[in-house]
């Protein structure tokens, strides 16, 4: 008898996984795969085959498990995914320290009711939801994993099973990008063939007010082109003889905000417009002399897009900006009759390289790399701290607009046309309605990016290679194994429970549909796959 195979039960384990804040970057992300671990040995087939149990290591001390379900008539694999780590809690205000006590949580926000949204509110009285950070954003999706694999092995299904559960999903997915690795050395240890990646991922709503259940066919990419803007500087007496790094900026992000080039359309379903997330100047402190360096992050979705295709764009209209920069300076010139200090060009980060490095040698922009990747700070700021080092050694260049990628980099992901995907979203819909009489809708990108980017990946013309170029910290303090990633060749599936409000202070799962559907659901998917592969085996 399984110990996770009741709603209550799994909701008990639910909670339970929940009340290990494993915030990400804090002590208890690191010690939850341990614990994790542990838990996980309570399973008769893992307590008789512990060697089936493996952490791997991802950065900062923290790891990801491994946990492999091994029959020995299967021929298939299906690797379930999920992320631990969750975003921060600062926003529950004075119920932060009952952020992860679900129980709890639940009944104390009804003496908060009237702070929260109208649908909160509903939803808060219906009792149908469990509240609580990472409940929905993914332990809920990690529960039904332990759930189902706990019940494969007890009645020895033939198939083979992954369940893989990593760190840092929520902010570079260091932990995914680690156990693309591992994925591939058990595959070559145990023999394996990679049928299906099936991520647990919550049930995003596609617009406000939608409460549809999705099943989701592939992930949607998210990639970060950015900019350095070297300007001249000067006192703010003398305005004109210099050129602020900010008005140089100021074309290229009102160009890149809300910008219709960077949409694509796949299967009738629309990428989120290009926005800016960041921009700033980067003086540390205030001083009359008017900013020569600002910086800007661009956040960007792709669907079909390479690296290579979003560098392309962005360059033209990097351009684009740089030409009426230039124009209007032009005017003021002629207007207050000065001379120019310049006119702004574009660069590309590989052609600043590539420059330094005939100017100041190699060995001086390798050591400039593992001095700023050793510091304190994240991947963008040593992106820029990088780039701008390089730019002050180099003022000939300017004013320039210097563009460029930053970390992270999701790549998109699509299996729609795959036929076991196709059949494995026939039967979950049977399922639904046969049982529930609930309709489901397939989208083909998961709109809350996913793990899942860093498997099953395609790119014939080899676009990785300008990220590569483009990104000052590549190969310093941030990688992705392209090659590695190629090889794990399998259809893409998200099968994971409906809930509302991630990262927000009323994050909650719908307790139906973690608990009693959604482990339907995704049994039924492996049981699609299993049924496929006996009948494969007929053929034979």
């Amino acid at each position: 008898m399984s110990q996770w195979g009741t709603p209550e039960s799994l909701r008990a384990l639910l909670c339970e996984l929940v009340s290990w804040d494993s915030r990400t970057l804090t002590e208890g992300e690191i010690d939850f795969p341990v614990k994790l671990s542990e838990k996980m040995k309570n399973i008769p087939y893992f307590k008789e085959n512990p060697e089936m149990l493996q952490l791997g290591k991802a950065d900062f001390g923290r790891q990801f498990l491994t946990a492999l379900y091994k029959n020995k008539e299967a021929t298939k694999t299906i690797v379930l995914i999920s992320h631990f780590d969750t975003v921060s809690t600062e926003e529950y205000g004075e119920l932060e320290a009952l952020a992860f006590n679900p129980e709890v949580l639940t009944k104390e926000l009804e003496h908060y009711i009237s702070e929260l949204h109208p649908e909160a509110q509903n939803d808060l009285r219906s009792g149908d939801y469990l509240w609580g950070r990472g409940i929905m954003d993914m332990k809920a999706g990690l529960a039904i994993h332990m759930a189902i694999i706990e019940k494969a092995a007890c009645e020895q299904w033939p198939v083979n099973l992954v369940l893989l559960t990593v760190p840092d999903e929520e902010v570079n997915s260091s932990g995914m990008r680690a156990a693309v690795a591992a994925l591939n050395e058990l595959k070559s240890v145990h023999d394996l063939s990679y049928t299906l990646f099936l991520n647990g991922e919550p049930v995003f709503s596609q617009k406000p007010t939608d409460t549809a259940y999705y099943v989701y066919s592939g992930t949607i990419g998210k990639i970060m082109p950015s900019a350095l803007f070297y300007g001249r500087e000067t006192h703010v007496g003398e305005p004109l003889s210099g050129m602020t790094s900010s008005f140089i900026a100021s074309f290229l992000t009102r160009k890149m905000e809300w910008n219709p080039l960077f949409r694509e359309t796949e299967y009738g379903e629309k990428s989120p417009l290009s926005i800016t997330l960041q921009q700033e100047d980067l003086r540390l402190n205030y001083s009359a002399q008017t900013p020569y360096g600002t910086v800007a992050l661009y956040n960007v979705f792709t669907m079909k897009r390479t690296a290579a295709d979003v560098m392309e764009l962005f360059e033209k209209v990097a351009v684009s900006a740089a030409e009426e920069c230039n124009e209007w300076y032009r005017q003021l010139c002629e207007r207050e009759d000065i001379p120019s200090v310049g006119e702004v060009s574009v660069l590309r980060y590989s052609e600043l390289m590539d420059y330094a490095e005939r100017k100041l040698g190699k060995e001086y922009i390798e050591a400039l790399k593992h001095d700023i990747g050793h510091n304190q700070g994240d991947d963008r700021e040593k992106s820029f701290r990088i780039a701008d080092t390089l730019l002050i050694n180099c003022q000939e260049l300017t004013p320039a607009i210097v563009i460029m990628f930053t970390p992270p980099y999701y790549p998109p992901v699509n299996t729609s046309e795959h036929p076991l995907v196709s059949r494995c979203i026939k039967r979950v819909s049977k399922v639904a309605k046969d049982l529930f009489n609930l309709p489901v809708e397939q989208a083909h990108y998961f709109n809350g990016i996913s793990d899942l980017s860093y498997v099953n990946y395609k790119d014939d013309n080899n676009g990785w290679e300008v990220f590569e170029e483009n990104t000052p910290v590549w190969n310093t303090t941030y990688t992705i194994p392209f090659n590695e990633m190629h090889k794990l060749d399998g259809p893409v599936l998200n099968v994971g429970p409906f809930g509302k409000d991630a990262h927000k202070r009323t994050e909650r799962l719908y307790s139906e549909s973690a608990f009693v559907k959604t482990p339907i659901f995704v049994e039924e998917v492996i049981k699609e796959v299993m049924r496929n592969d006996q009948e494969g085996m007929k053929v034979v």
